[in-house]
């Protein structure tokens, strides 16, 4: 089935892009009072080597994202195929945080405890995308934390990586 993007229906596009996978990875910050923050999204990549930059897609209404967006920096947390329940606790609503096990990271960013990488990054540029804003971060400190197959969303469900 093709359609104009004139006609493109909002269930209808879920549906359809929910046929690629994405990785899931929780982007974390810290407020004024230093309390953690955390949004959980699938739209986290890799756009530059030189310079070092990530990106990531959060809704403009998010605010999660508003209270991020202020810190001026963030860090990715990329879960692990192990981790739906602590990625549900995340996403959902109250104290994201209660029982989550987490360091500060030397630029006061939560980094958690068994993400598979981290990676500390700077807001460099935000840029409208739709109903989306478009985040760059210039990388500063990144690492491979643990050894593990990744988090994946795929047509509505959590699952994880299997070799061919």
């Amino acid at each position: 089935m093709t359609q104009s993007a004139t006609a493109i229906e909002p269930a209808d596009y879920r549906r359809v892009l929910g046929h690629y996978p994405t990785g899931v990875a929780a982007i974390t910050s810290t407020d004024a009072d230093g309390a953690p923050l955390v949004l959980v999204v699938g739209t986290f990549t890799s756009v530059s080597l030189d310079p070092p930059l990530v990106g990531f897609l959060p809704t403009t209404t998010s605010a999660s994202w508003q209270a991020i967006a202020a810190t001026g920096q963030f860090a990715v947390n990329v879960l692990g195929s192990d981790q739906a329940a602590l990625c549900g606790q995340l996403a959902g609503r109250g104290d994201k945080f209660a029982g989550v096990k987490y360091t500060l990271s030397e630029g006061g960013l939560p980094l958690l405890a068994d993400a598979l990488i981290t990676i500390e990054a700077d807001i460099s540029a935000t840029l409208p995308a739709g109903d989306h804003d478009f985040v760059l971060g210039a990388v500063r400190r990144m690492n491979v934390a643990r050894e593990g197959d990744p988090l994946l969303f795929h047509r509505g469900n959590y699952g994880g990586f299997a070799a061919l």
